[in-house]
């Protein structure tokens, strides 16, 4: 009896080990978020320090899409940078904050979704804002970087 305790309570330490998250898995998920995060912010620094053509054109994934519209899709970075850079786009702003990342287990992947808030300016010069909630898809590029694949 002494030896099927014994055997249990070893059985169930070595459960409880295995389903533990590994702690060096979970710090390299937190980086890998950091840097999402930065990404999102870096992104967000360059469309208002640049505008939206450029910013938009930077972060791309050489096949990124990006939907318009309700049901305009862009796909490419130079289409996007040319879908941006018509008149009506010259003089907009947006923030935005990402409420949610998650990244996959190889790093490579990653999605966020958050709110962010579109400002332009309509013909008539009265300045028109539009809210709402964003979700990009991140892929990790060749060079360590990270580019949007769907915006």
């Amino acid at each position: 009896m002494k030896k099927l305790h014994f055997t249990f309570i070893v059985l169930a330490a070595v459960i409880i080990i295995g389903c533990s998250p590994n702690k060096n898995a979970i710090a390299q998920a937190e980086i890998y978020k950091g840097e999402i995060m930065k990404a999102e912010k870096d992104f967000e620094k360059l469309v208002a320090d640049k505008g939206v053509a450029e910013g938009f054109y930077h972060y791309a994934d050489a096949n990124a899409t990006i939907k318009r519209e309700r049901d305009t899709l862009i796909t490419g970075r130079d289409n996007i940078r040319k879908y941006y850079s018509q008149p009506n786009y010259k003089n907009v702003s947006v923030k935005w904050t990402p409420d949610y990342i998650e990244v996959s287990k190889a790093g490579d992947l990653a999605y966020t979704y958050g709110k962010y808030e579109w400002h332009s300016t309509d013909a008539s010069g009265k300045e028109q804002v539009s809210k709402g909630v964003f979700h990009t898809v991140w892929k990790r590029q060749p060079d360590g970087s990270w580019k949007y694949v769907w915006d």
